[in-house]
């Protein structure tokens, strides 16, 4: 297997984009990554692009076509991968598979979705098909239901509590605020969280992630071929690519207050990359509820379990503290398109490598972490990323 490398990255500002349509913003995307790679797009032989609910939300099916043609990238192979929340990191992982086995060299990846066309009633019910549908989403179980279910179970066996969920808000606005991508640009404080309506207790409005439109587009290589072509500092290395799954419905897993499928391809990550926990020193979780946070926390080891509430609290996952995380603002403050999260968070991970995160730059940043759930975590994916 050769080994992989990312040598572009691109993205929209994430939020309400009324003025844009679907293709527009995976268009915007996908020219930037192939702009920022100083390619022209000719040299490209494959893609993959992350959706999740493109034809229940926008009602536009067959997208993997759609874009190879928006793209001018026709007649190559463009495939649609789907995994929830997790669709991006899914389709990241297809991408460096197919570049590490030797069938492709230059892939492009994609991850998309336009959720604001519809009401939020509706795309709540929509993005309930990520859970079990019977046995969950039809007596009433939405997602901010199942997160509120992990949140109480956690709360009652560590003793975690709303501040520490809602220290996880405060922080990811606090980067927020820096990143002119992000969908909210402004710092709140502990107060607003906990005197927001509540959604599903113990989780308030601003514990939950929004409903965003957006696209992010990375270009893999062979790390070998990217020596050749780009300077070293824009080069980053693909450490490793790791997928688990677990039961679908909540109900059915042995403990709630831990994501087995994350822990499980943690570890086969870190195996991967000859890495521990602690060398990790920069991080993008997904936390679309701040409680997810907290839990990622402990299932990629940064944490004990039951420490990863405090930890936030005491600002151990900011600037200053043991790890940075989600310095993007997250899916809290950066937005949750939920297609195109996974790939986001690689690109956010690639700037902070190549050392052009500006305002949220973690210092002499070498290793970083992405770590992407579908649904309440019946599907993860880890990627682990270097500098050359």
């Amino acid at each position: 297997m050769r080994e992989v490398a990312v040598i572009g990255v691109g993205m929209t500002k994430f939020g309400e984009h009324w003025d844009k349509g679907y293709r527009d913003l995976v268009l915007e995307a996908g020219l930037k990554a192939i702009q920022d790679a100083n390619l022209t797009g000719n040299e490209i032989s494959a893609g993959y692009v992350g959706t999740m609910a493109s034809g229940s939300l926008i009602g536009q099916e067959h997208v993997g076509s759609l874009l190879a043609d928006q793209m001018g990238l026709t007649p190559i192979p463009i495939t649609r991968v789907e995994g929830a929340c997790a669709s991006g990191g899914l389709a990241l992982r297809q991408g460096v598979l197919a570049v590490a086995s030797g069938v492709h060299d230059f892939v492009v990846v994609g991850g998309v979705e336009k959720m604001n066309d519809l009401s939020v009633e509706q795309v709540t019910e929509i993005l309930g098909g990520a859970g079990d549908q019977e046995w969950e989403l039809f007596f009433g179980a939405t997602f901010p239901a199942l997160y509120a279910l992990i949140a109480r179970r956690h709360m009652h066996e560590y003793g975690t509590t709303e501040e520490m969920l809602a220290s996880v808000a405060v922080k990811n606005h606090a980067h927020g605020a820096k990143n002119p991508y992000a969908q909210f640009q402004n710092e709140i404080t502990i107060e607003t969280v906990l005197n927001s309506k509540i959604v599903a207790s113990p989780l308030k409005v601003f514990d939950c992630s929004p409903i965003t439109d957006g696209a992010a587009a990375v270009i893999l290589a062979p790390l070998e071929k990217a020596k050749e072509l780009m300077p070293r500092d824009k080069i980053v290395k693909v450490a490793a690519s790791e997928q688990a799954t677990d039961t679908l419905a909540l109900h059915d897993r042995k403990i709630i207050t831990s994501l087995n499928a994350a822990k499980v391809a943690a570890q086969r990550a870190y195996a991967r990359a000859g890495i521990k926990p602690e060398d990790v020193d920069v991080a993008e979780v997904h936390d679309c509820f701040t409680i997810a946070e907290i839990v990622a926390t402990e299932d990629l080891g940064f944490f004990k379990p039951g420490e990863g509430g405090r930890a936030a609290l005491e600002g151990e996952t900011s600037f200053g503290g043991k790890i940075v995380i989600n310095t993007s603002g997250g899916l809290k403050a950066c937005g949750h398109p939920v297609g195109a999260t996974g790939i986001k968070q690689a690109v956010e991970v690639v700037w902070q490598l190549r050392g052009e995160a500006e305002k949220t730059q973690v210092e002499n940043a070498e290793i970083g972490l992405t770590h992407n759930v579908g649904g309440s975590g019946g599907t993860a994916v880890v990627h682990i990323f270097t500098k050359v």
